[in-house]
């Protein structure tokens, strides 16, 4: 099936709450980070795709109605003119809330993964490449560390969406605006209930957390074992 919403807006823009928000529209499955993170499929696609391999769109989407979030949102030019009756929706933020949201979550994931990691566990080298090539180096240049760049980069990107989109097929949205503008632009009815706010940031703390214990206490469990056979290789069992 066709795509029939392309999210332009960067990750840690209340991109998991709209996602939630457009599920709940009826528009299943929405395409996130978070299916490329549980599909050993989307992550072999992603990584073709920042490797410079032509997409097969309809394959990366197979099965999804609309997409928000990385890594798919970089490519909305080239997902606008695969799918030309798709309505594209714009989620933007303060930009100092978006710097420091991004830094503190998703970027700080990307930096805490040591190189033997990457090396010794496929899925995590995978996990890495996928987003250093699609986001980290395809959007910042390797330069989110530099907090003025990578904030100029945010604002020139919603710039160019609202010059590149036709105004009728664009939606520039807060998800703190709640249901009334998103389903006046879908044109459906606004449903009983709040609007989903999901934040994943707790969340992705404590992932950080797990992982640096992980990656201490492996390496030393490691030499444990080796110094532990070097020394009954020197002095064994009688």
């Amino acid at each position: 099936m066709p795509l029939k919403i392309i999210g332009a807006g960067f990750g840690r823009t209340g991109t998991l709450s709209l996602k939630a928000a457009l599920e709940q529209l009826g528009y299943v499955k929405t395409h996130h980070m978070l299916e490329v993170l549980s599909s050993s499929n989307q992550t072999k696609l992603w990584n073709a795709i920042g490797n410079g391999e032509a997409p097969n769109w309809d394959f990366v989407f197979d099965g999804f109605e609309a997409c928000v979030d990385f890594p798919a949102s970089p490519y909305y030019k080239e997902l606008m003119a695969h799918f030309p009756d798709a309505k594209i929706i714009l989620t933007v933020r303060d930009v100092d809330k978006w710097y420091k949201s991004t830094s503190r979550t998703i970027y700080r994931l990307s930096t805490i993964i040591p190189k033997w990691a990457r090396v010794l566990i496929p899925k995590v080298g995978n996990m890495h490449n996928l987003a250093q090539r699609n986001v980290w180096q395809k959007v910042f240049n390797g330069r989110f560390d530099d907090e003025d760049y990578a904030k100029t980069i945010f604002q020139n990107h919603i710039q160019e969406v609202k010059a590149i989109v036709p105004s009728e097929k664009l939606l520039v949205f807060e998800v703190s605006q709640g249901w009334e503008p998103l389903c006046a632009f879908l044109e459906l009815p606004v449903p009983d209930g709040p609007f989903p706010h999901l934040n994943d940031s707790a969340r992705m703390l404590r992932i950080q957390k797990y992982l640096q214990f992980a990656f201490t206490i492996i390496p030393m469990l490691l030499i444990l074992v080796i110094l532990a056979g070097l020394y009954f290789l020197v002095f064994p069992l009688s």
